[in-house]
């Protein structure tokens, strides 16, 4: 199967859905059915009795297919909401990220440079190399990934985007 990547704009989906097994299965069974790509997903448990979850979803494709998605997504039963927040307008994301980088002298010197203005936090250190965390936007995380391979870049792990619209109501 292709995955399709047609032009299309970015949406950042939250799904409130029943927490039990399977469910992220049907979730994303249904972007696969279809040939679509799921750039990021998280799930977390949002409620007290442990009975929901709310998975974040960003994807991207045209108009008509995220609205067809949306669609087939409200359909499935163990799913209670979903919400585009791209289209529902401002809304706060953010991505965590673990990177590893090795190097000695300018090099060593040149990364917690850049580990300063970017202010990610050294959160393991050892003679050759850091562990740096790093948190914000998708892209703040990219350009940090980007400048850290002239430093000595060796592993990066990531988190997927967590995203919450804005203001005083509740999805």
């Amino acid at each position: 199967m292709k995955i399709k990547t047609e032009a299309g704009e970015r949406h950042v989906l939250a799904i409130t859905v029943d927490n039990e097994a399977g469910v992220l299965a049907k979730i994303t069974g249904l972007f696969t059915a279809r040939g679509y790509n799921i750039e990021s997903l998280t799930v977390a448990d949002i409620s007290s009795d442990h009975a929901l979850s709310r998975i974040t979803i960003v994807t991207n494709g045209p108009p008509p297919i995220i609205d067809q998605i949306i669609a087939q997504l409200d359909r499935l039963v163990p799913v209670h909401k979903v919400t585009d927040l791209t289209d529902n307008g401002a809304h706060v994301e953010r991505e965590i990220a673990l990177v590893k980088v090795a190097g000695t002298g300018d090099k060593r010197i040149e990364a917690l440079r850049l580990a300063d203005v970017f202010r990610a936090k050294v959160v393991d250190t050892t003679i050759s190399s850091f562990i740096f965390e790093i948190t914000g936007n998708s892209e703040k995380v990219d350009r940090f990934v980007a400048l850290m391979r002239e430093c000595g870049l060796v592993e990066v792990g990531r988190t997927g985007v967590v995203a919450i619209a804005r203001g005083a109501e509740a999805l």
